[in-house]
């Protein structure tokens, strides 16, 4: 993620003399030991791609259900999502809820569930279009919905998608439905830029105002500062700070390297192409965008080099900084839809479903100094849920927002004593095995529209897990606010 329209100012001193995370800057890395697990997996392998992270092992399905007495079984009939593109490329012209729409028409021309089946539909967005603010219904009714069928749109910032498909599972669970499509969307090529707040307030008043007189006087009280906009950003409200200022500050506490986290990126963009290549990513469809060509794949799939890497320049704490927009999420057009069902109604309807949706958990916690590191609080609550540990899980898929802060949570996860005083636990969860983790690239490659990320996580488990011979997958995420998000999927008997 970037800040739009906004410039951090460099302080002209280290990174790490702006580090202010109490005692976990110096203990935590004189307590992880240098042979760790994780530290072997990034020295040993390097984040690059290999033969052996390509092209994972396949594994057979030996594992007991995730099934529990007395609760429904939620599964995934399908999952779309149209193609994610850099901000400011093809979508530049439309608004969101075309992109719902689309994303929507793509999940009804794959699956041809008929439109009166579905009970409900639930998206999540991030930035809203003030015009369709539920733009799920917007959506939903330009995509051929009856007008019958309810929607709803919610946020949570970049597990916006989570939220909603958890939502459907929370209304299909309780016997209210047996249908619901959740997705998400967001479209960063056209934000909402506000008039200043004292411009709003004299337009405001200009608008009540009856005589010529009372108009003109209010005119005549309006400055040049006025003018100025009132630019959006990706910074926390409740302490100032920009997400990518946090990752910086995250990476330099946790002891990443910009090599590393240049390395983790290069990655990424390689495995995405890989997958991109081989036609993986089934879960993309192909949107003719209005006046334009067809888009049928993800743009933002740039495979470069370490050395052309190394020659950007630090993009938020500066000179000093080791977060740049190579090793960075990118601002992302995009949107995504799910259809879920009881278990029961989707063979009914004569469907094959892909995954079961099992246990997920919401985690929050101090958005000044762990705003970043919600994978490393979900993930052990979330296999205690199921009873499983991280040796259980076959699949990961995680939220990429930076390379720093993925590389952060994997130390946080292999360390006991973060685990001992920041968490409460006894010992760590440990880090995920790369050779299982994001193998068909993520958000640093794919892309990263805020509010459809969660459910091409989702999707991508479910396809990997079949592709792979897995049964469980986890998917995690972080989300501004200091919250995060992690779920179990199950591959369908096959």
């Amino acid at each position: 993620m970037r800040v739009i329209g906004v410039k951090v100012k460099g302080s002209g001193v280290k990174l790490c003399q702006d580090i202010k995370m109490t005692s976990m800057l110096t203990h935590t890395i004189r307590n992880l030991p240098a042979s760790s697990a994780w530290a072997v997996r990034v020295f040993a392998r390097s984040l690059s791609c290999s033969s052996q992270l390509q092209a994972p092992a396949v594994q057979p399905k030996s594992k007991k259900t995730l099934a529990k007495s007395g609760v429904k079984n939620i599964v995934v009939v399908e999952g779309v999502r149209i193609p994610f593109l850099q901000s400011g490329t093809s979508y530049a012209d439309l608004m969101p809820h075309d992109l719902a729409r689309a994303a929507l028409q793509g999940l009804l021309n794959r699956t041809s569930v008929p439109r009166d089946v579905v009970d409900y539909i639930v998206y999540g967005t991030v930035i809203q279009e003030v015009k369709t603010s539920n733009v799920a219904r917007e959506a939903a009714l330009g995509a051929g919905f009856s007008d019958k069928t309810p929607a709803h749109t919610v946020t949570m910032a970049c597990i916006s998608s989570n939220q909603a498909m958890t939502t459907g599972i929370g209304l299909i669970a309780a016997g209210q439905c047996d249908v619901v499509v959740a997705g998400g969307v967001e479209l960063m090529s056209d934000v909402p830029i506000r008039h200043s707040r004292k411009m709003r307030k004299t337009l405001l008043t200009l608008n009540r105002a009856k005589t010529l007189g009372q108009k003109l006087a209010l005119i005549s009280k309006i400055r040049p500062n006025y003018f100025a906009p009132e630019l959006p950003a990706v910074a926390e409200f409740s302490t100032s700070e920009t997400m990518g200022h946090s990752a910086d500050r995250l990476a330099a506490a946790f002891a990443i390297s910009r090599v590393e986290q240049d390395e983790y990126a290069l990655r990424s963009h390689t495995l995405a192409k890989k997958a991109q290549d081989e036609g993986l990513l089934l879960d993309v469809v192909p949107f003719k965008v209005p006046g334009k060509d067809t888009v049928t794949k993800d743009n933002g799939i740039r495979p470069s080099s370490l050395e052309q890497m190394s020659k950007l320049k630090p993009a938020f704490v500066k000179p000093y900084g080791t977060v740049t927009a190579a090793n960075s999420s990118f601002l992302t057009d995009g949107a995504s839809a799910m259809l879920l069902m009881s278990e029961e109604k989707a063979l009914a309807l004569g469907y094959k479903p892909k995954a079961y949706l099992r246990d997920f958990v919401y985690v929050s916690q101090d958005p000044k100094d762990q705003l970043l590191l919600g994978p490393t609080y979900a993930t052990p609550k979330v296999l205690e849920k199921a009873g499983l540990t991280m040796a259980d899980i076959d699949v990961f898929e995680f939220h990429e927002a930076f390379a720093g802060q993925i590389l952060a949570n994997m130390k946080a996860m292999d360390s006991d004593w973060f685990a001992q005083n920041y968490m409460g636990r006894k010992s760590k969860v440990g880090a995920p095995p790369l050779e299982k983790f994001n193998t068909w690239g993520g958000s640093l490659s794919l892309g990263h529209p805020f509010g459809a990320t969660g459910c091409r996580l989702a999707i991508t488990a479910a396809h990997r897990l079949k592709k792979e011979g897995g049964q469980y997958g986890l998917i995690a995420a972080c989300a501004a606010g200091g919250q995060g998000h992690a779920m179990l999927v199950e591959l369908y008997p096959q």
